[in-house]
């Protein structure tokens, strides 16, 4: 009887773990290629299936494809960008369709997959720049990561007025008294 019930909450433990993330998002590339190497030699790799990821700069929606703007991040093994201000360059992603620049916003982590379609020369402010493009058959936008939690959480039990100036810092203030 006791296994049963162990049984069963083990069986929902693993199901509330399971990611929501799509497999192809999860799942790494055959060849790892570099945003640099594309860069480089867009030639070679022009065709290689990429898994990239990292924070959206600017998104332009053209005639029938989106366009985003993204600078790299690392991957973690969901393929999440990790949070960090390290980056291999920017990249475009080439979307099908219509993707609304109001979710798709500036700040916001993605991740594409799909293959190594050239390079395009555009503009960051007064620099040109080579962007890798990518034909993206999977764009997976994250959601928004949490606020962070303070060091020491907020106990609602524990109540002291004068903290951290506790006796005998703390001096009750008494105004003089008036005379008239």
């Amino acid at each position: 009887m006791c296994y049963r019930w162990f049984l069963i909450g083990f069986v929902l433990l693993l199901s509330a773990c399971a990611s929501s993330v799509p497999e192809d998002i999860r799942k790494e590339t055959e060849r790892i290629v570099h945003i640099g190497e594309a860069r480089q030699s867009p030639a070679t790799f022009r065709g290689s299936e990429v898994r990239w990821g990292g924070t959206i700069a600017s998104v332009r929606n053209e005639r029938d494809a989106t366009l985003i703007e993204i600078v790299s991040r690392r991957l973690d093994s969901d393929g999440q960008p990790y949070e960090e201000d390290r980056s291999e360059g920017r990249f475009l992603a080439r979307a099908a369709g219509f993707l609304d620049p109001a979710l798709y916003s500036a700040g916001r982590e993605v991740t594409v997959r799909g293959r190594l379609d050239g390079v395009r020369e555009e503009a960051i402010g007064e620099f040109r720049y080579t962007f890798p493009l990518v034909a993206a058959d999977h764009v997976y936008l994250w959601p928004k990561r949490p606020p962070p939690q303070p060091a020491y959480p907020y106990d609602p039990f524990w109540y002291y007025p004068w903290y951290p100036w506790g006796w005998p810092y703390y001096q009750p203030y008494y105004p003089p008294p008036h005379h008239h």
